[in-house]
């Protein structure tokens, strides 16, 4: 079995998924989208930048947008548990040879830019500017009334080295997919470090390259509003798949895709993943249930389509096992 013991003492503290910064080829669309059909509140915006939060967020934005000329993924943002956790993250990097620098980026403080040995680009800070948290505000809830990020879900080219690699800064594994056989392999994993199912997922596929945002709503209700509201505010084409249940994860779920086709995932109802011998739990590639516990798959664009970082190049997936696909 591929898989590891979780590292309870990391060389620095990752706290949560906090933000993710997307390419946007129209900032006035997409503000349309996230603002005026999801109800995502404005923190600060520019002609060539918007910055977002749900209702109960504290930190200044949670999705940064910035105009660009196609659409990409900047970084993939992290919060940790203090400043000397940063210190500690930047030679942990350097000490292994992998891209790392302090820059300066708006709202967020010291922040520390890496790459993973795949290439992935990502940004830990320890404290962002405040804003005000908005969850007693229920006038201030519209759309899905999404309350938080939740995760972040990425096509890598080798789960078993992205596995690995996070495994050893703390993420703990809840879920995985594997494939059958006298010699399975990892297709698919699941890791937290706030405590619930998680903060960072990776899917066999081309990349590195983002397959989602995962967002957390209050309830599956909200889920089955925002699919009215889209389909009477001319974006039910951006509905991708669901509403449904998810096996993996528990999740009541709905895909969707933005204006420049970055995916994102209104997420509710999974489970407490604290305690320190969970065991994780093992899905077939071939189960029904893995994807939705209804047993519905799904479509080919959600195993083939993903948002592409600036600047890093494309693998081929080392596995070649493939899932069951809608038709």
């Amino acid at each position: 079995m591929p898989i590891k013991p979780p590292v309870f003492d990391p060389p620095f503290n990752i706290v949560r998924a906090s933000h993710v910064s997307f390419g946007s080829r129209d900032i006035g669309r997409t503000r349309a989208f996230y603002v005026d059909c999801l109800g995502y509140i404005v923190t600060a915006e520019t002609p060539d930048a918007l910055y977002l939060r749900a209702v109960e967020e504290r930190g200044h934005h949670s999705i940064r947008l910035l105009k660009s000329g196609e659409p990409c993924v900047h970084r993939l943002g992290f919060k940790v548990a203090s400043e000397e956790d940063l210190d500690r993250a930047a030679r942990w990097f350097n000490q292994r040879g992998l891209p790392a620098a302090f820059e300066t980026v708006p709202y967020q403080g010291r922040t520390l830019r890496a790459s993973d040995p795949l290439g992935m680009p990502l940004e830990f800070y320890a404290s962002m500017d405040k804003a005000e948290c908005l969850i007693r505000r229920y006038a201030e809830y519209r759309g899905a009334r999404i309350q938080r990020i939740d995760h972040i879900n990425c096509f890598t080219p080798d789960v078993q080295a992205s596995y690995d690699f996070y495994t050893s800064l703390g993420f703990r594994l809840t879920e995985y997919t594997e494939t059958d056989g006298d010699d399975p392999k990892l297709w698919a994993v699941w890791m937290h470090r706030k405590g619930n199912v998680h903060d960072l997922a990776f899917t066999n596929g081309r990349g590195p390259r983002l397959h989602h945002i995962g967002v957390w709503t209050a309830s599956a209700l909200d889920i089955l509003h925002i699919c009215d509201v889209m389909a009477s505010s001319g974006f039910l084409a951006n509905m991708e798949r669901g509403p449904g249940r998810h096996g993996i994860s528990n999740a009541f779920f709905l895909y969707c895709r933005d204006p420049d086709n970055h995916r994102v995932e209104l997420f509710t109802s999974d489970y407490l993943t604290v305690d320190p011998d969970l065991e994780p739990l093992r899905w077939s590639l071939r189960d029904p249930q893995r994807q939705t516990l209804w047993g519905q798959p799904a479509p080919k664009t959600w195993f083939e389509e993903g948002s592409q970082f600036v600047d890093v190049p494309l693998r081929e997936p080392v596995l070649e096992a493939q899932p069951i696909v809608a038709r």
